[in-house]
């Protein structure tokens, strides 16, 4: 499928799929949306509609099995992501699929298993977006040695005071998000880049706003923390916290931190700044242009498909070690113990 025109249908077209998938994906020569299936025949509509996609679907089997379809863009929430990408691989279908990957990393295994048994096909997790900018260049300073050895990780998400009015989300609904919690997995991925993965995790968390009002005005439980915080072990000899919040009002805005034995880096909106031992403090460090990267998502997919790349951004076998990461978090969180990686 080098030349021919790349078919896409789309399974939930949330907000990223209406701002970045579907805009980036016709963007593309050769590529056309034939079909979209949303929430409700009527939210689908307004979609084909603004973007002029011929054919609506109320089940999201017409558009898996379509056989004028050759790719599947999954953007619905995390409940429906194991069950539509092996459905949509099963039926020889490319996929992207939404962050977070699964609800846990059984069904994370689950759709990585369903990959490896189709080699020829293309399969990719929307990557975490926070660092792509300075990610090469972080990657160049520690393999050459910048910060000597890495010791420690501190990240920290936050910054807003809790919202203890607001309507229950599908993020506070573990039956919709599963077991992921806020942009934690998000953050993991981005340090997987720089530092690599954790043999171990401990975790403490807590639900302020135990319960809280669905759309049809329900009260329901909330089973996901608004505040965690985590201490993992490095396959790299380092250690990291991690630190995500939605109660941290006034506190710092979202950043990463790596410490080495000879320099330190620092990342927050954008912005690496750093410093080596007999600075007088952190000054912002440049980003080449051939280093700086970018939001390419549906390039690389689309790219990919026709053989002339390899997903890195994110490929499933990452996604998967985040999906452990999360889940390692959970039982950790609920036993009060310390819990190791990879899982068994």
């Amino acid at each position: 499928m080098t030349q021919d025109t790349i078919r896409v249908g789309v399974v939930g077209a949330g907000a990223n799929t209406r701002d970045r998938h579907i805009p980036g994906l016709q963007a593309i020569e050769g590529v056309e949306i034939v079909s979209v299936c949303n929430r409700s025949q009527e939210s689908g509509e307004r979609v084909a509609e603004r973007f002029g996609i011929g054919r609506v679907c109320t089940n999201w089997q017409d558009v898996v099995q379509a056989e004028d379809v050759d790719a599947v863009v999954i953007g619905t929430w995390p409940y429906m992501h194991r069950l539509l990408t092996v459905t949509a691989l099963e039926a020889d279908k490319h996929v992207m699929c939404e962050a977070r990957m699964a609800m846990n990393a059984s069904e994370a295994h689950c759709m990585y298993n369903a990959l490896r048994s189709r080699p020829h096909l293309v399969a990719q997790i929307v990557p975490s977006p926070f660092s792509l900018r300075v990610d090469r260049t972080i990657q160049r300073l520690i393999r050459d040695g910048w910060l000597g050895d890495v010791l420690v990780v501190d990240i920290h998400a936050g910054g807003a005071f809790i919202d203890q009015d607001v309507e229950m989300h599908w993020r506070h609904n573990m039956d919709y998000s599963g077991l992921n919690v806020m942009t934690m997995g998000i953050w993991y991925e981005a340090m997987l880049r720089w530092v690599g993965e954790a043999t171990s995790v401990v975790a403490k968390g807590k639900t302020f706003t135990p319960v809280r009002q669905d759309e049809q005005g329900r009260m329901m439980g909330v089973r996901i923390p608004d505040h965690i915080d985590i201490i993992a072990d490095l396959a790299s000899g380092g250690q990291a916290h991690i630190q995500v919040s939605n109660v941290t009002g006034f506190g710092d805005p979202p950043s990463a931190t790596i410490y080495g034995s000879e320099g330190t880096l620092h990342f927050s909106g954008d912005v690496l700044t750093g410093g080596q031992r007999g600075d007088s403090g952190l000054s912002e460090i440049d980003v080449p242009a051939h280093e700086a990267g970018g939001w390419r998502v549906e390039e690389e997919f689309i790219s990919a498909i026709r053989g002339h790349e390899v997903i890195t951004h994110t490929d499933f076998a990452t996604g998967v070690k985040y999906m452990e990461f999360t889940e390692a978090v959970h039982r950790s969180r609920r036993s009060g113990k310390t819990v190791n990686l990879p899982l068994l």
